[in-house]
């Protein structure tokens, strides 16, 4: 008995050669692509010694069109832009970055001080900075060897 591997990137050993051509063409076509990507910014997330970093890619928007609101330890942004008609006059082929409206929610830590939480909007990037609390703080001391 001969032990036959499976390989799904080999087509010619199938059974109907075209037959997953044609499924393949139509799921990775941008068309569908696009929509079935959801349309919210990425965002980053970092942590220093005394701070938590959330970074939004957000580019296209103004400062205005946030709303950063905080309940219950659940950091919400909020983006909720109107529909207005105007005469562009650019023609675009595809358009990536037009977010009419999104939410992101993040859970802060419990070590997370939120009295002090500062937010600036700069270059497309959302940069929001949440301070820890004092006893949260790494501290960092040298160890003398006996």
């Amino acid at each position: 008995m001969t032990l036959v591997k499976f390989n799904p990137d080999n087509k010619k050993n199938t059974l109907m050669p075209g037959f997953n051509d044609v499924f393949d063409s139509i799921f990775n076509d941008t068309f569908f692509a696009d929509r079935m990507v959801t349309r919210v910014p990425a965002a980053n997330i970092s942590e220093s010694a005394d701070h938590y970093h959330i970074e939004l890619a957000a580019p296209g928007l103004k400062k205005e069109d946030f709303k950063i609101n905080l309940e219950r330890k659940v950091l919400n942004i909020s983006v909720e832009q109107s529909n207005e008609n105007k005469q562009e006059e650019k023609n675009y082929a595809k358009r990536e970055y037009n977010y009419k409206s999104f939410v992101r929610s993040f859970t802060l830590p419990e070590s997370a001080d939120e009295n002090g939480i500062q937010a600036t909007y700069n270059d497309g990037i959302l940069t929001i900075n949440i301070p820890k609390r004092e006893e949260a703080k790494t501290l960092s001391r040298q160890i003398e060897i006996k």
